[in-house]
């Protein structure tokens, strides 16, 4: 082979050797062009949504419930006369009449319908009260008669009872309220310790009286505050004015014998103003969401 023919091959090699390169040039550009347009399409298609995670379950509606109910508390009793056939008659001056404090109790059961309106219907035990007061009745020019009153009185009340809640503030629940029932008095111990002036003369009398009691209607009136210490237990710090009716001893006799009968004698329109310490046990109130452990992959 002659000079000439070996430098024309070797200046022939590298165009030989340059068609394998802009192949895999071309090659790479398709592929850049391709990985551009790929992603630029990605970029228009909506994100996928991260699966869900755990949530806690939505609070159940309040449709209310039952609940049980308790009391204690004390009593500021007042009545307005003690009337007889002869405070009927004639003019007379009643002075002191009223009644010591004394405990009650109570316990029921109610239904709260929703966060705003419920209803109970309770019983109360109102232990023994002293009662006191004295009277003056003016019989004649020259005839005057004093009674001095003492004995003891309680009761047992039945009530049915509707609340409205005004709202809750820092878990306390300001409401009101208001009742109807009855209520069974009884006067034990009664006894009149008399003096009658008559023309001059002077002479004392002490009248006894059996243990008596009789239901009337009974109406109440209820304010008060409740703190919710927890979903299903309430304590609540309440005013009643409780209005209770009548009360009249049983048959009378005097020390001496000389006189009995059936009494006469009624206590009018016994009211009281009453303050309660109390609870509220919620008997299906909703369990407290607890979320579950958390679990983690190693």
């Amino acid at each position: 082979m002659s000079f000439q023919n070996v430098r024309h091959l070797h200046f022939a090699s590298p165009a030989i050797r340059t068609k394998p390169m802009r192949s895999v040039k071309s090659l790479l550009a398709a592929g850049a062009a391709s990985l551009i347009s790929s992603m630029a399409f990605a970029a228009d298609m909506p994100i996928a949504a991260p699966p869900p995670m755990y949530a806690p379950p939505a609070p159940p509606a309040d449709f209310g419930g039952w609940y049980l109910r308790g009391d204690i508390g004390m009593t500021n009793q007042s009545a307005k006369s003690i009337d007889s056939a002869a405070s009927a008659t004639f003019p007379t001056t009643t002075a002191g009449l009223g009644f010591d404090s004394s405990p009650l109790f109570d316990v029921g059961v109610g239904y709260r319908f929703n966060n705003w309106f419920r209803t109970d219907v309770t019983g109360q035990y109102r232990g023994k009260s002293n009662l006191h007061g004295s009277q003056s009745l003016a019989l004649g020019p020259a005839d005057v008669e004093a009674n001095t009153y003492t004995g003891s009185k309680s009761e047992w009340v039945v009530m049915a009872n509707a609340y409205v809640d005004l709202g809750t503030w820092w878990c306390v629940t300001p409401f009101i309220g208001a009742g109807v029932g009855g209520s069974y008095n009884q006067l034990s111990s009664f006894q009149d310790n008399g003096v009658r002036y008559t023309g001059g003369a002077l002479s004392n009398s002490v009248t006894y009286f059996d243990t008596n009691g009789k239901w009337n209607f009974a109406w109440a009136a209820h304010a008060g505050l409740a703190y919710k210490v927890n979903p299903g237990f309430t304590v609540e710090l309440a005013y009643s004015y409780m209005n209770l009716g009548d009360a009249s001893p049983g048959n009378f006799r005097a020390f001496d014998g000389s006189i009995s009968g059936p009494t006469t004698i009624k206590v009018k329109d016994i009211t009281s103003n009453d303050i309660k310490l109390g609870v509220r046990w919620e008997l299906n109130s909703p369990p407290a969401y607890v979320p579950p452990p958390l679990v983690t992959k190693g």
